[in-house]
């Protein structure tokens, strides 16, 4: 952390420097040796006109990686305002699914115009990326690659380390080798696969390097559409821990695979939007809306859980002797607030994660919900122990610690199952999961939490003056 903050200072320094006082020296300096990953990170906190000013100061090679790794706003920018010429040589350096990517930033008619450039020097290359962006957005199509090493299932084990060895450069992985068969009307149908790790124990263990492949090959292949939506692609890869995974197109023949990293972008990228609309504001959608959009988004869900807190101050107000003869009890009202409303943000989180990757379906909710009331039971009955301790230390009354520590425990209970509840709730009801579960928990538990607490807390009135 303390060398990222070292290269963004160094490089705010660097652009802020007068061209007549350093030229483009200072800068170029600050980036030699820098890794193009380091420097995307630095370039969030930077304007696109500082970024634009770092892509210019490195190499092809180096600003091609940097281009594939930027934010998408920065990636548009330098679209649009670099070299035609530069930026074609960047497409053509990156790997196609990347190179796709990019060009999504651009306005179509920029894409069309970079798409054009780069037909004329790697006219395979721009028909490859044409092909990747007819696919829907957040698809196997999207994601995949073509750059994967292909087997026939008659070569011998040593035809198949001799085509190991001498596959492309570009080639993306070679953990697992794909086994396809060509059909009469030139379609490579999928008909096997094999890890390197597989080869090489079956030439070593059958002690016959003229084995064939077909012999050992795993014939059971799961594979995906190109129209499959990358979330379950991201299920697939991680119930099987598949480092790859097969993509057909619409013919069913291969036509590329997902590899694992790509992967893990997805599971970040997916995270962070569920995380920003978990708190009810994602930056990326907020970004194209206008005020007037973002405010009719989000406020009927305001509106929802302001009834909803409504409600839990009617029950409070029907109480308000309560508080009035035994003030303490406010003191506790907003820790019970705190530490259930942690809980249930926990326990939604969880299932929106869960029902993203597949982990948590909406036809097994009762285990989910089994094993989070579970989990949840334990918490509230540990730190209702211990908060009903220190109420009975604060107040010299067991039975006060007696109130504080139960309804605790019953908020903390009811935010677990609403957590778990509400997202798969409006999964069901084609609501987004990660945008309602936050009000509506915090509201229900708002509710239960304050009415047991201060219910109890009037029965033994007597006791507790």
């Amino acid at each position: 952390m303390d060398q990222q903050i070292e290269l963004l200072t160094s490089l705010r320094a660097a652009l802020k420097r007068p061209a007549s006082e350093t030229g483009e020296m200072g800068l170029m300096a600050v980036l030699r040796g820098v890794r193009p990953e380091d420097i995307a990170e630095a370039a969030i906190e930077l304007s696109n006109p500082e970024v634009l000013a770092i892509f210019n100061g490195l190499d092809n090679e180096h600003a091609a990686e940097l281009l594939g790794l930027l934010e998408d706003e920065a990636t548009g920018y330098i679209l649009e305002n670099a070299p035609a010429i530069r930026i074609t040589d960047m497409l053509d350096r990156l790997p196609m699914d990347d190179a796709a990517d990019v060009l999504d930033e651009a306005s179509p008619e920029k894409a069309e115009e970079l798409l054009t450039s780069l037909q004329k020097t790697a006219p395979d290359d721009a028909e490859e990326i044409r092909d990747l962006l007819s696919y829907p957005e957040h698809s196997a199509g999207r994601l995949m690659t073509d750059a994967f090493m292909r087997l026939r299932p008659d070569m011998s084990v040593n035809e198949a380390f001799a085509a190991v060895r001498d596959s492309d450069e570009e080639v993306e992985t070679l953990s697992d080798l794909f086994v396809v068969e060509t059909l009469s009307d030139g379609r490579d149908m999928l008909t096997g696969v094999i890890s390197l790790r597989e080869l090489v124990r079956a030439g070593a263990r059958r002690k016959d390097p003229n084995v064939k492949i077909r012999d050992f090959m795993t014939t059971d292949v799961i594979s995906v559409s190109v129209d499959t939506d990358q979330q379950e692609c991201a299920r697939l890869i991680a119930k099987y821990d598949f480092t790859t995974l097969p993509v057909l197109d619409r013919n069913h023949e291969l036509v590329g695979i997902v590899t694992f990293d790509d992967i893990i972008d997805v599971l970040v990228e997916e995270f962070d939007e569920d995380l920003m609309r978990f708190v009810g504001s994602d930056a990326d959608v907020m970004d194209k809306r206008t005020p007037v959009q973002i405010a009719r988004l989000r406020l009927p869900w305001l509106m929802g859980t302001m009834v909803l807190e409504l409600i839990a101050g009617l029950f409070i107000s029907r109480f308000d002797y309560v508080l009035t003869q035994v003030v303490l009890l406010a003191s506790f009202m907003p820790v019970i607030s705190a530490l259930s409303g942690n809980v249930g943000l926990q326990a939604a989180a969880i299932v929106v994660r869960g029902l993203d990757t597949g982990h948590v379906s909406l036809e097994t909710w009762g285990r989910s919900l089994g094993r989070e009331v579970a989990s949840a039971l334990i918490m509230a009955l540990v730190s209702g122990t211990v908060l009903g301790s220190i109420g009975w230390l604060w107040s010299h009354h067991v039975l006060f610690g007696v109130v504080v520590g139960i309804a605790l425990t019953c908020s903390m209970l009811t935010a677990s199952v609403m957590g778990t509840l509400i997202p798969m709730l409006s999964r069901r009801l084609g609501f987004d999961p990660a945008t309602t579960a936050g009000p509506f928990e915090t509201a229900f538990q708002d509710v239960i939490g304050y009415t047991v607490f201060l219910w109890l807390a009037s029965l033994m009135l007597p006791l507790l003056k």
